[in-house]
């Protein structure tokens, strides 16, 4: 079985040399980077299973890095942020990233959150879904609403996955978490949130707010259409 790749980006020597060794005693094939713009051209060439992203860099943001990233993989994205505001986290999110880790961190949690991610259970294999004018096929992983294709990433199409497989039923936050990042990840409940807001956005604000409905006080569910 080939081993997935991990590439690792940032600017710090000392932080990096960390997180490359300990991704390395696991097994993983791992790729370094010190700006986006390496970064890109590695991720393009190599094509990671998952990116290790700094917040700051000093050429391209993370946040400018993950988007670009978007628009030809959809490596799983861990954004690392030396700063707790939330602002920073919610941004580097609505860009495609998968999980985040705020500065300072354990290699061991960093170590752990990447294999979460690797072994994120997917929706499964089940015949297309209708809900009035969206599609959501799940052995294909394609999106429409209206006939147009809807771009989605892992995370958002598999959120999206998970309410459609039992249409009106309320899910809360824990058991989307345990659905689409499993249930051995751990972390703020809010990411949930994040998620819904941008895959709301992708739908449409029409579609958004139609098919993703908030139950206030329990979770999400698939509305009528």
């Amino acid at each position: 079985m080939p081993r997935s790749t991990v590439l690792v980006v940032d600017d710090e020597p000392d932080i990096r040399r960390v997180v490359v060794a300990y991704l390395s005693q696991a097994g993983y094939e791992v790729l370094e980077a010190a700006d986006g713009t390496r970064a890109l051209a590695l991720a393009r060439e190599r094509r990671p299973d998952v990116v290790v992203l700094d917040l700051a860099l000093p050429d391209l943001d993370g946040v400018e890095v993950c988007r670009r990233l978007r628009t030809f993989t959809d490596a799983y994205v861990l954004m690392l942020t030396a700063r707790a505001e939330e602002v920073d986290t919610l941004i580097g999110l609505s860009v495609g990233a998968d999980d985040y880790l705020t500065k300072p961190f354990s290699p061991k949690v960093l170590l752990a959150r990447v294999a979460v991610l690797l072994r994120r259970p997917r929706a499964e294999r089940t015949d297309t879904r209708v809900l009035g004018d969206l599609v959501l096929d799940p052995d294909a992983r394609l999106v429409t609403v209206a006939g147009g294709p809807v771009e989605l990433t892992r995370t958002e199409f598999d959120l999206l996955a998970a309410l459609t497989e039992r249409p009106r039923q309320v899910l809360t936050r824990a058991q989307l978490i345990d659905r689409v990042w499993g249930g051995d990840w751990v972390g703020d409940e809010r990411l949930v949130d994040v998620h819904v807001a941008h895959l709301r956005a992708k739908l449409g604000p029409d579609a958004g707010r139609r098919y993703v409905v908030t139950v206030r006080g329990v979770g999400f569910r698939t509305g009528e259409g």
